[in-house]
């Protein structure tokens, strides 16, 4: 499979904290990890930087044609179900020759749910 046309973006909420990146960082470094020569970052709905838009620019800028974006949400709350439709529907104005996609929120993925099942039954050692 072809990437170096591809961004990722690893989308998340935000916070002041500078701490509360780290575990979104660390799903966007093992991205990059696994798939060398896409473009992988992280953007933020509020609080700290970048937000998408600038994420976006940001893998234009790199060559990106088409750009995917994660949500790291648990569920489908108004986040996940207006405010990133929305912000993606004004990307794709915008730029109308990227082709976007958007994932499902990463915690109704069916792996991610049974892997915290397994997290909560393994053996405390």
């Amino acid at each position: 499979m072809n990437h170096n046309d591809l961004a990722v973006i690893v989308f998340a909420h935000g916070s002041r904290d500078p701490l509360w990146r780290a575990p979104v960082e660390a799903v966007a470094a093992r991205i990059a990890q696994r798939a060398p020569g896409t473009f992988v970052s992280c953007a933020y709905l509020e609080l700290c930087a970048p937000e998408l838009p600038e994420a976006v620019a940001q893998a234009l800028a790199a060559g990106a044609r088409r750009v995917r974006v994660l949500p790291l949400f648990f569920g489908m709350g108004k986040h996940a179900r207006e405010d990133l439709p929305a912000l993606m529907a004004s990307l794709r104005a915008a730029h109308p020759n990227v082709v976007f996609e958007l994932m499902r929120p990463a915690g109704e993925n069916d792996r991610l749910t049974s892997l915290l099942a397994d997290m909560a039954l393994e053996d405390a050692a």
